[in-house]
């Protein structure tokens, strides 16, 4: 890839001179006519350079009704629960939500999870948030909605840029990044670092001698080259690292994650735009797990997930046929693989692992969508599309062995795989040039992750059984909504929404310990036993709200989701008919007003809200709800170079992110104080 970027940037002068001015973007093909028809959020690089936390993951919670699996971000959360989702729909490890960089999938491929701390904010454009599911061009896995991430490039991103800061904690986080036009493609080069000696998990009173801080050290390197093949066609190449350490505040917690991902995309912008991309992700994980003792005064090893390798694989063509400037089609096709396996120790005694576990096996999906939008009478945008997939559940298997060397358990699942025919419909109507009403419906679905096929764990005493026999998830969702756009500086909107989510996966409850339970072993009385399990259906329904204003130096942004969410439920998990499903909030808020002077001085203050939700899926265990403040200040001290002041959670409220049936309560960030510095040269 070296070799064939130098040589293409070596003659990207000669290229322009023969056949005329090129302009290279680094993006991908314009977004289609039919988005009109959406519920559609974007997060601008204002706003994504400008977070009291420098977190993408705490940018994202600007849209109300988008949420992890917990509370905590990904320094102190384990990255097996930072799933996200949207609209209520639930979730575990697995992300209901489909989070695309560049065109490029971003879930984990053996356990679906995002790893947040690999996307620094200062690296993209725009964050693009599409509630709803069916996206069937983006590909399948979009059950929520979709969140496409676009990368900056020089014409965002300053020639070179520095920043420090210092924080809580003995907490610092610095980045850089360069940005240069070279003939006429253009590179960028970004390094991300994070580390703090983190905050005790467990809030005061619930705390024993065993627990401690949660350390975390966090690492990335992103890489781009965009070069025109052609006056008409370009050639973008993407390169991602990253590495991340945490634990979890207690003996025996700690985990970690590494990936090196590369992508290429050609994209045509001729009559006939074309796209085509293939990638490549390589994916690590490993975390320890371990159960406390009544009053906390110990902790004792119960498994070691010490290597789990997995790798993703995918590629993807769209081709729009020049149809006149009133329609547009969309046609194309794209393939998924991911592959993997876990690697464990488990069942402990005196300190020591007496067993040994391997699980994992490969999934492929392979799809093709078509997808049409024609604007009438210059007041109504019509639009439809479908896509076809088929995919294969192959090679799965689970291994277990007494690590002296007598085997326990050697099964081979079988084989299986099927059809997901999907489509989605919407139109989006102008009654008057400030008024757009819009309505749309959709089909979708996810096929189970490795993980939630093969692997059993355990969380303290609990332990989930795998369920190799898991169908894929289906959701089908209408929606409507009006956006009004009194001014060029100001929008409102309003969404109503409607979703059935069938087969939903779930950890159901099945029983209490002690006993001895199938696909897991031994459970104590302190601990319950679970299966993933397909429930019946999850419906949710509700409304959000989102209002934009600006005037002067001066922006106000806001967001409200209010979601009624309920399991349906039979046979095993009957218990949980009609009750609301796990880590789900009927209330979400977030507003954001903001300052921002020519010369980069700029304040913001971040108020959120998010109401009580349930720990546990019978609905027991009760996380309160919580208000909290966020802050940030930046004055220029000298040419480029601007000193920042930032707050998280500045009121210090106790988010509570999780909570034990024996009442131990784990909170996420409490208040974090930032100062640091932040250059940008070479304009």
């Amino acid at each position: 890839m070296r070799i064939t970027l130098s040589a293409l940037l070596l003659f990207a002068p000669a290229i322009a001179h023969a056949e005329g001015e090129i302009v290279v973007t680094g993006h991908g093909l314009d977004e289609a006519a039919g988005d009109a028809a959406y519920d559609i959020v974007t997060i601008g690089r204002d706003r994504l350079t400008t977070s009291a936390s420098d977190r993408l993951e705490d940018v994202l919670r600007d849209v109300a009704g988008l949420q992890q699996f917990r509370r905590s971000d990904a320094r102190s959360a384990n990255p097996t629960s930072q799933g996200v989702t949207l609209r209520g729909l639930g979730g575990n490890a697995s992300s209901r939500a489909l989070v695309i960089l560049d065109g490029v999938p971003q879930t984990d491929p053996f356990g679906g999870w995002i790893s947040w701390p690999a996307f620094a904010p200062e690296r993209l454009e725009q964050v693009r948030v599409t509630r709803g599911g069916g996206s069937g061009v983006a590909g399948p896995g979009a059950l929520a909605g979709t969140i496409e991430l676009t990368s900056a490039g020089p014409d965002r991103l300053a020639p070179y840029s520095l920043a420090a800061a210092y924080g809580s904690r003995d907490a610092v986080q610095a980045d850089a990044a360069l940005a240069a036009q070279l003939g006429q493609g253009f590179v960028t080069l970004s390094a991300d670092y994070a580390r703090g000696d983190g905050f005790i998990p467990i809030v005061s009173e619930s705390r024993g001698s065993a627990d401690r801080p949660a350390p975390y050290e966090q690492a990335s390197v992103a890489a781009r080259a965009v070069v025109p093949v052609s006056a008409q066609t370009e050639l973008q190449a993407n390169m991602l690292v990253f590495t991340d350490r945490r634990e979890r505040g207690f003996a025996f917690s700690d985990n970690g994650s590494d990936g090196a991902d590369a992508s290429l995309r050609l994209v045509g912008r001729g009559d006939w735009g074309w796209s085509a991309l293939g990638y490549v992700q390589l994916r690590e994980f490993r975390s320890s797990f371990a159960s406390i003792n009544a009053d906390r005064s110990a902790a004792t090893q119960t498994s070691d997930q010490y290597n789990v390798p997995s790798t993703g694989l995918g590629a993807r063509v769209e081709v729009r046929p020049p149809l006149g400037e009133t329609v547009e089609l969309r046609l194309g096709g794209d393939w998924r693989r991911a592959d993997g396996v876990t690697r464990e120790f488990f069942q402990y005694v005196a300190g020591k692992p007496t067993r040994g576990r391997e699980a994992g096996g490969r999934t492929d999906t392979l799809g093709a969508f078509a997808e049409v939008s024609a604007d009438l009478l210059d007041a109504l945008t019509l639009t439809g599309g479908a896509r076809i997939d088929h995919w294969w559940i192959a090679d799965g298997f689970l291994r277990e062995r007494q690590l002296s060397g007598a085997p326990i358990t050697d099964t081979r699942f079988d084989d299986r795989q099927g059809w997901e025919p999907t489509a989605r419909a919407g139109l989006a109507f102008n009654p008057a040039t400030t008024v757009t009403l819009r309505t749309a419906a959709y089909l979708g679905w996810r096929l189970p992750t490795l993980n939630e096929l093969y692997r059993p764990f355990r969380v303290g005493a609990d332990a989930t059984a795998a369920n190799a026999d898991l169908a894929p998830e289906h959701v089908s969702g209408v929606e409507a909504g009006i956006d009004w756009r009194p001014t060029a500086n100001a929008r409102l909107s309003a969404t109503l929404f409607s979703n059935r989510l069938e087969d939903a996966i779930a950890n159901v409850t099945i029983a209490r310990g002690p006993g001895v339970f199938p696909g897991v072993g031994f459970v104590s009385a302190a601990g319950f036993y679970r299966q993933r399990q397909n429930l019946e259906a999850v419906k949710a329904r509700g409304v959000e709200l989102d209002a934009a204003f600006s005037i002067a130096d001066f922006r106000l942004a806001a967001s409200y989701a209010y979601t009624d969410s309920k399991v349906n439920a039979a046979g095993i998990a009957l218990s949980l008919d009609g009750l609301r499903p796990a880590q789900t909030p009927e209330h979400m808020a977030s507003a954001t007003l903001g300052w921002q002077r020519s010369d980069d001085a700029g304040a913001s203050l971040t108020l959120r809200y998010v109401s009580d939700q349930f720990e546990d899926d019978q609905n027991q265990l009760k996380l309160d709800d919580a208000f909290t403040v966020d802050a940030r200040l930046t004055w220029p001290v000298a040419n480029g170079l601007l000193i920042e002041a930032r707050g998280e959670n500045l009121a210090n409220t106790r988010v509570e992110a999780a909570r034990s049936q024996s009442g131990v309560i784990e909170r996420a960030t409490p208040r974090t104080l930032w100062i640091g510095l932040r250059y940008a040269g070479g304009s």
